[in-house]
C-alpha cells in the first residue's frame, strides 16, 4: 500500500480521484469504482502498489501489437482491480475481485525494480501493463516505466482508454506503445455493459496519437450489441480520420463471465466487419479465432 498521487484532498476528508475519468469522490474507510484506491483519514492509498497478480512472458503480437517490435516478448504482470465492469470480461477473476462482496486484493509483492530486472532476464524488449485496467494502478505504473526507459526497455499499455487528463498527463512520457480496446460506438454499450462512457475513451485514443504515442485499437464484436453495419463502419470512420495506417483488430466473441447467454461470433460476422473496416483503413486483423 502506497499513497496515490493522482487525488486532491476535499472538505471533511474526502478525496477526489484523477486517475481515470469516473474522478470517484471517495469518503473516509471506502474506494472507487476500482476498488483498489482507498481513501485513508482523508488521504487516498494505492491498494495494489507493487502486489501483482498475473505475471507472464507474452509475444508481443499476444497484446495485441502487431506493428511493435514484432516477433519480440514483453514482460506482462497486472494486479487485481478494474475501473469497469464489463459483463464480458475475460479476467473477470482479478478485474472485480476488489469489488465484489469480499472485496479481495491479492498478488505477489515486487518492487519496480524487481519488475524491470525480471524483464531484462527473460530477454523481453517491453514490459506491458495488461490483464487488467493500468490506469488503477498509475503510479505503480510510472515508477516501473521511468526504470525501464533507463535500461533500454520500451512499456506497453494495454488499456480500456478511460483515463483522466491528469492521468495521463502523469504517464505520457514513459509510454511507448498502447492497444486501447474501443468496445463499442454506442454511448448506451458503454453505460450498460461496462459501467462508464464512450466520450473519454474517444478522447483518449486523440490524445495517444497526438502524443506520438504508437496505438493500436481493439474491438470485441459481440453478436447482437455492436456489431451491425452502421456502427462497424462508425468506429473505422473514427479511426481512419485520426489516421487510416492505425491498426484495427477485430476480436472474436466467446461466452465470459456474466455474459453466458450470447453465441460465439460467427466467422461470416467477422469477415463482414474486415471487410468494412478495409474500405477505410490499411490494416485490418482478425483475432482470436482459433
Amino acid at each position: 500500500m502506497k499513497e496515490c498521487y493522482l487525488y486532491e484532498p476535499l472538505n471533511k476528508k474526502l478525496v477526489r480521484c484523477l486517475s481515470c475519468a469516473h474522478k470517484c469522490v471517495i469518503q473516509e474507510e471506502k474506494t472507487g469504482i476500482c476498488g483498489v484506491r482507498k481513501n485513508i483519514k482523508g488521504k487516498l492509498y494505492l491498494l495494489v502498489y507493487g502486489k501483482i497478480a498475473s505475471m507472464h512472458v507474452d509475444p508481443v503480437e499476444k497484446k495485441p501489437l502487431y506493428h511493435f517490435f514484432p516477433g519480440s516478448f514483453a514482460f506482462s504482470i497486472g494486479t487485481v482491480g478494474c475501473n469497469f465492469k464489463c459483463d464480458f470480461c475475460q479476467n473477470w477473476e482479478i478485474s472485480q475481485a476488489s469489488k465484489e462482496d469480499k472485496k479481495i486484493i491479492f498478488g505477489e509483492e515486487h518492487s519496480p525494480e524487481e519488475i524491470v530486472e525480471m524483464a531484462l532476464k527473460t530477454g523481453c524488449k517491453s514490459i506491458a501493463y495488461t490483464y487488467n485496467e493500468p490506469a488503477i494502478f498509475l503510479e505503480f505504473v510510472k515508477e516501473c516505466a521511468v526504470l525501464a526507459h533507463k535500461k533500454n526497455l520500451k512499456n506497453i499499455l494495454v488499456t480500456n482508454g478511460y483515463f483522466s487528463k491528469e492521468g495521463f498527463d502523469y504517464i505520457k512520457k514513459f509510454i511507448d506503445a498502447a492497444n486501447i480496446d474501443l468496445k463499442s460506438f454506442k454511448e448506451e454499450f458503454y453505460q450498460k455493459f461496462c459501467g462508464s462512457r464512450l466520450k473519454p475513451v474517444l478522447e483518449t485514443i486523440k490524445r495517444f496519437y497526438k502524443n506520438k504515442i504508437h496505438i493500436e485499437i481493439t474491438t470485441l464484436i459481440i453478436p447482437g450489441e455492436n456489431d451491425s453495419k452502421e456502427e462497424l463502419e462508425n468506429i473505422a470512420k473514427f479511426i481512419s480520420k485520426i489516421d487510416k495506417n492505425i491498426p484495427w483488430h477485430i476480436s472474436r466473441f466467446f461466452p465470459h463471465y456474466k455474459m453466458l447467454n450470447k453465441e460465439i461470433t460467427p466467422l461470416l460476422s467477422l469477415e463482414r466487419a474486415y471487410l468494412i473496416g478495409k474500405k477505410y483503413l490499411k490494416y485490418v486483423y482478425i483475432g482470436n479465432v482459433f
